[in-house]
């Protein structure tokens, strides 16, 4: 494996043929990482909100919704069809104690609007490592589709 992309929080990159694609601190933030196998391209994005509320924010990797569009619209430009590109997420942790607040677990929202925002966008998930309270790692093979989640205490988990 030649090229090992680093995905930021809130950012996003594409590979096709080879490469591993990796994000790092997914605590209730979320990793996506959406495969079109026929033609060996695959992305990886980061997102650490569920909704984008205002029209405009100049950063729509930051959220679940505007997000997974948006990676979606770069990889059928790049030749993927939507009825081949498969998804597998992990991340969406319960990290912090906030009492009976409604902004509580972000990490259980982004994993609904996660979930809400593939099948909207006819999007088959075939694997995921979600919910908890443990930050993960996330790398993303982008010839065989394959994703590893590792985590502090944890083996690692192929998905």
């Amino acid at each position: 494996m030649s090229d090992k992309l680093v995905i930021g929080i809130a950012d996003m990159k594409v590979a096709k043929g080879e490469g591993m694609l990796v994000t790092y601190a997914l605590g209730s933030c979320i990793g996506i990482c959406l495969h079109d196998p026929a033609i060996k391209l695959g992305a990886l994005v980061h997102i650490m909100l569920p909704v984008n509320m205002e029209a405009g924010r100049k950063n729509p990797m930051k959220y679940a919704d505007t997000g997974i569009r948006e990676t979606l619209k770069q990889m059928e430009a790049m030749g993927a069809r939507r009825a081949r590109i498969t998804a597998k997420i992990a991340g969406g942790a319960k990290m912090f104690e906030v009492g009976s607040s409604s902004l509580g677990n972000i990490g259980q929202r982004n994993i609904e609007s996660v979930h809400m925002n593939l099948k909207k966008e006819g999007i088959r998930l075939l694997k995921e490592d979600v919910g908890g309270s443990v930050a993960r790692t996330l790398l993303f093979d982008v010839n065989s589709g394959l994703g590893c989640v590792r985590s502090y205490g944890r083996a690692e988990l192929i998905i």
